[in-house]
């Protein structure tokens, strides 16, 4: 298939038209009229300020543009309302709200978003390369800027699980040359480069040697020689941090510290202060949403949500649209191509009649309108994904209850087993114990101290291989169960419940889906979502999904289930890069040692 290329032309080849609107002897495109200039570069408001647009890039700011309206020129009145830069997110996971890029980009273009950093790594897990390229090339066809990056980790943790495809340093180089390409996604494998890894540091040469940006994920709050060897490795940016000290100590060292708010993270809660309290020097602090669930982009915000979020902790609303948008472009070196409302670069521009809370009330990107009062204006072109991409659910033969039976050593009556112990509203797990009763041999769950059963099921290669396991913190009643295909970041079969036949039944359920979420209850499926590409996305309209995905949260609810975005931290369970204690289709892993582990404690 051919790509559809949307990008702007560069600076350099429409310079001669931009001079000439300045200059006043040429039209523009575009002008908008009698806004306040909201100055990222020099954090100021300059009131009464009209702004010209030409070729899809800015050409003038000034307090009167008068003279750059031509017959055919689109004037915009801005009444007064602030002009702010189109809003970046500079970590985060298309794959995460469920959506194709297209259907991404249409979600949150009525938010303010118009620049996105994406990491595919999720894909990158199921399809490799392939998958990869599949998504650089529906993000280039859109009307605003969605860049990627390479995925750095797939697997995330070599030898702690299976995936069916593997990116190392050939397929990174490769990469490097496509042009929606910015850098090398989350370098997960912290411990690989600490201890100096061949292949992980190489990765990062065929960045650095490119010139562009390696992305950092330091998930560990060993601040001491580990984290300064991770930083001496290369890693440019880091979003892991959960409390005040970690932006500090990262930005101390030179890294870009990513402070989160997506579905499930609310670390910009815990870190704002080093900038609000501490008075650190904000330019090297970046707001980013990692995960966001439909639900979320839909009914609550992007990266306007992360922004109005920073201001109600305290941030001046200034400081945060600079962690929004110029912050952002200079960490990726694009500063003199987006992240402000100055000549030359990108003209993408939010008109707001408040900085609190920043409404949306017309968004403009590349010098066409793309959203007004919420509602999305153009068209977000599709990919026409292959089959090889919605056939990627290969679970071996239909599951009973008994495979996910959990025998205890000969003999007991009661064992006391490991269990993963979920933190609502962050990404870290707890390594828990809990004393659990045998019944015929065979080890049950317990209600009353909320452990719940886990299990993760090899989905790729068709092996049948499962590994069981426990869980606490999802509050579960009754008899149920829920079973995903997204499972990060290995993206296997992860099944949650309180009932082995419900379990069963989950499983086979999104088999035969060919992928996506499937709940069960007493019996029989209460909310299902679809998600046939690659078992992670759906190219439905966001709406839809995000119907879907609150249909499963209430369902969720039902089954005694409150926590904030449990659908994620469900996902999360089999993210083995992310302490302490996490479950892979190879057994229990021991995240803060990177080694397997026993169930038995």
């Amino acid at each position: 298939m051919k790509t559809q290329n949307l990008t702007p032309p560069a600076w350099p080849d429409v310079a001669p038209r931009l001079v000439a609107v300045a200059a006043g002897r040429a039209p523009a495109d575009l002008v908008i009229r009698g806004g306040q200039w909201v100055n990222v570069h020099t954090r100021e408001i300059l009131p009464g300020h009209d702004v010209a647009i030409a070729d899809g890039r800015f050409a003038a700011i000034a307090p009167d543009l008068g003279y750059a309206i031509g017959p055919d020129t689109e004037v915009i009145e801005a009444g007064g309302r602030f002009m702010v830069p189109g809003l970046c997110d500079g970590h985060m996971h298309v794959e995460s709200g469920m959506l194709t890029p297209a259907e991404f980009a249409a979600a949150v273009i009525p938010h303010g978003t118009t620049t996105m950093f994406a990491d595919p790594h999720e894909i990158a897990n199921v399809l490799g390369i392939d998958g990869v390229r599949m998504m650089h090339d529906e993000a280039l066809m859109q009307p605003v800027n969605m860049f990627m990056q390479m995925p750095s980790c797939a697997p995330s943790a070599p030898g702690l699980e299976t995936t069916p495809y593997e990116i190392g340093p050939d397929e990174v180089t490769e990469a490097m040359a496509w042009p929606g390409i910015v850098g090398l996604g989350e370098m997960m494998n912290f411990p690989g480069v600490i201890a100096g890894s061949q292949q992980m540091l190489a990765e990062i040469a065929a960045t650095q040697r490119a010139g562009k940006t390696v992305g950092g994920h330091y998930a560990s709050p060993d601040l001491g020689p580990a984290f300064l060897a991770y930083v001496a490795g290369g890693p440019a940016d880091d979003h892991e941090g959960t409390t005040e000290m970690d932006p500090v100590v990262r930005a101390r060292q030179g890294m870009r510290a990513m402070m989160r708010h997506g579905s499930a993270w609310f670390d910009v809660d815990r870190q704002i202060t080093a900038v609000t309290e501490r008075g650190l020097d904000p330019r090297n602090f970046i707001l980013c949403t990692d995960d966001c669930h439909p639900g979320t982009l839909v009914e609550e915000g992007h990266m306007d949500r992360a922004y109005r979020r920073a201001v109600e902790k305290g941030c001046d609303p200034l400081i945060a649209l600079q962690m929004a948008t110029i912050n952002t472009a200079t960490h990726f070196g694009m500063e003199r191509e987006l992240g402000s409302i100055t000549p030359g670069r990108r003209a993408d521009l939010i008109l707001t009649s408040d900085l609190a809370t920043l409404p949306c009330e017309r968004v403009i990107a590349r010098g066409r309108t793309v959203a007004e009062d919420g509602r999305l204006t153009v068209t977000c072109p599709h990919y026409d994904w292959p089959a090889k991409a919605r056939d990627t659910v290969r679970m071996g033969r239909e599951k009973t209850a008994g495979d996910f039976v959990i025998r205890a050593p000969e003999g007991a009556d009661r064992v006391r087993v490991r269990v993963i112990g979920i933190v609502e509203n962050q990404a870290p797990t707890r390594a828990l114990t809990a004393e659990l009763a045998v019944r015929e041999g065979i080890v049950e769950p317990d209600e009353a101290q909320d452990v719940a059963q886990c299990a993760v099921i090899e989905r790729h290669l068709g092996s049948g291989r499962m590994v069981n396991g426990f869980v606490n913190g999802f509050r579960y009643k009754g008899r149920m169960a829920m079973a995903s295909t997204v499972a990060h970041d290995s993206h296997q079969i992860i099944v949650v419940g309180t009932d082995r036949e419900m379990m069963a039944r989950a499983a086979n359920a999104i088999a035969k889906m060919g992928g996506g979420f499937s709940l069960w209850k007493d019996g029989a499926e209460i909310a299902e979502i679809p998600l046939p590409v690659a078992g992670l996305m759906s190219d439905a309209p966001a709406a839809d999904m995000a119907a879907k995905a609150s249909n499963l949260v209430a369902r969720m609810r039902d089954c005694g289930c409150d926590l904030n975005n449990a659908s994620i931290q469900h996902s999360f369970l089999a993210l083995v890069v992310i302490p302490e204690l996490r479950i892979s289709d190879l057994g229990l892993v021991d995240v803060t040692k990177f080694e397997f582990t026993e169930l038995f404690a």
